[in-house]
């Protein structure tokens, strides 16, 4: 069953964040068992906050991925661009839809 990570963060300096991000994938890129999707969102009402989406294969591959020192050395040093402390929603995927 897929599964996905939404976490719920605020940033002034999403610049920062984004290459955070676009390297920590660069490092792990290739690696089995990792994320499958990812999906940055911006709130329109709250100009710093957003939802980042992560989809999994299943819970076991992000408890996995969890696990691994460079995903605690990412989360580190997001939570370092945060204004306030992310956090963190698990959620099981029931249904998916593809609209044409």
């Amino acid at each position: 069953m897929k599964f996905v990570q939404i976490i719920d963060f605020e940033t002034e300096r999403i610049d920062e964040m984004r290459e955070l991000a676009h390297e920590t994938e660069q490092r792990l890129a290739g690696r089995s068992g990792g994320p499958t999707r990812r999906l940055v969102l911006k709130d329109r009402g709250l100009p710093n906050r957003y939802l980042v989406v992560i989809e999994f294969d299943s819970y076991e591959d992000a408890v996995r991925n969890s696990d691994d020192p460079e995903t605690t050395k990412f989360a580190e040093q997001m939570a370092a661009l945060c204004t306030r402390p992310p956090s963190f929603t698990d959620c099981d995927v029931q249904e998916t839809t593809d609209f044409a």
